[in-house]
């Protein structure tokens, strides 16, 4: 008597949003090749993301840190409010140090760098698909201390900087002006010049040729491609 065939569980399915295409290629090809999982759809920018998102009601996404018309911090507050049970993992080039919390606080399940093994990235997918959060040992545990008041950073530090105030540093040490600025976040040019005083106060810097070389070197160091 021949045997009933065995229904094949459905696979978990990813839409991806990063704004450089052979980066979406890459990790449509490394999720694709695991039997469990397949990209359903992606993005270079949010309007398209969202649009997508709704289109494909995916069960995961994987967002970018940097993208071209918004910040993926941006996106993920969005996703969190638009849909609420959706999990958002963070893929990024920035430090995990810096980042990774901001990124949980906003509404995302995981952080992981693009340095990241393969193996780490496939992990972390299959992690928050389960229902449970991911972070790297040191981010987690880089977490844990400052929810316990451990090692606290003296003030005048860039963490100490708001999610958009970061976002506006970083783009000034890519040696955008403050009108390019504007158009890049969707501000007006006084909000921007209000952003560049907050976080002038914040980091004990006294002029703008202060705050200027500040966020040139933290950019540098931050660089990681």
């Amino acid at each position: 008597m021949k045997k009933p065939a065995v229904k094949s569980q459905a696979k978990k399915r990813v839409f991806l949003v990063d704004d450089h295409p052979a980066m979406r290629q890459g990790l449509e090809e490394l999720i694709n090749q695991e039997a469990d999982l397949t990209v359903c759809g992606q993005a270079g920018d949010v309007p398209s993301a969202l649009e997508g998102i709704q289109k494909t009601k995916p069960d995961m996404v994987i967002v970018d840190l940097t993208l071209k018309d918004a910040s993926g911090l941006d996106l993920v507050k969005d996703l969190r409010v638009r849909f609420a049970q959706l999990p958002v993992l963070i893929l990024s080039m920035h430090n995990e140090a810096l980042y990774a919390e901001r990124s949980i606080r906003a509404g995302a399940r995981g952080y992981i760098m693009k340095e990241a093994t393969t193996e780490n990235i496939i992990k972390a997918i299959r992690q928050i698909l389960s229902g449970d959060i991911y972070l790297s040992p040191e981010a987690s545990s880089k977490m844990l201390k400052r929810m316990a008041g451990v090692g606290q950073t003296q003030t005048g530090s860039v963490e100490d900087l708001s999610d958009r105030e970061l976002e506006v540093f970083r783009l000034i040490g890519e040696g955008l002006r403050t009108r390019d600025i504007a158009e890049r976040l969707n501000l007006s040019i006084k909000t921007v010049e209000s952003y560049r005083e907050h976080i002038k106060t914040k980091l004990h810097l006294d002029n703008a040729a202060k705050l200027t070389r500040a966020a040139v070197e933290w950019a540098q160091s931050n660089k990681l491609n």
